[in-house]
């Protein structure tokens, strides 16, 4: 049985969901971002204290379809993300390839749920990997840039200001660097 779950951005989130199904004493076939696989069929008893166990961390069972839906988008904007300069098709034509939607349709839905677009969640992602790679990696503005395939510098400048309200170099400045959770992207 499937079970979906929103806010899942990263492996951290895969340990505590396949931790707390364990802990109800269900057995996991499958955990990925966003949902997670479990060779019994789960109870609504079972999964409300899933629920109340992953909530802890900012995480939250979908029983929706659109919420589904989103998470799903959300899932899929990640891997496009990571596997981008592999990827050879907009985002767009990505998700209709794999939710084997229409993508007007995914859009507003989206939009609709989430308060904002789709191209502006991919942007948000892409800014937080920014920060990330500012923070932890040893890459120059043009690498950053290049990696996360901005058409130049100038480019990955401006969005990322827009986002941040600082440009780049400023960023790497800060005595107090902050980063946002996945989850917190869209709640602004």
């Amino acid at each position: 049985m499937k079970i979906y779950i929103r806010n899942m951005a990263c492996e951290s989130c895969k340990v505590v969901v396949k931790d707390a199904i364990e802990k109800l004493k269900l057995h996991p076939v499958k955990v990925e971002l966003g949902e997670a696989e479990i060779k019994e069929k789960i109870t609504d008893e079972q999964k409300e204290k899933l629920n109340s166990i992953i909530n802890k961390v900012g995480l939250e069972v979908v029983e929706n379809k659109g919420g589904i839906l989103i998470e799903q988008i959300k899932k899929y904007c990640q891997e496009y993300l990571n596997n981008e300069d592999e990827i050879k098709v907009k985002i767009s034509e990505y998700l209709t390839e794999k939710l084997n939607k229409d993508y007007n349709y995914l859009s507003n839905l989206f939009s609709d749920m989430e308060a904002c677009t789709i191209v502006h969640y991919m942007n948000l992602i892409k800014v937080e990997r920014a920060k990330e790679m500012i923070l932890f990696e040893d890459h120059n503005f043009s690498e950053i840039a290049t990696r996360l395939n901005y058409n130049n510098l100038s480019a990955f400048s401006t969005q990322f200001k827009k986002i941040t309200g600082y440009n780049p170099t400023h960023y790497k400045k800060l005595k107090e660097k902050r980063r946002l959770a996945i989850q917190q992207l869209t709640q602004k």
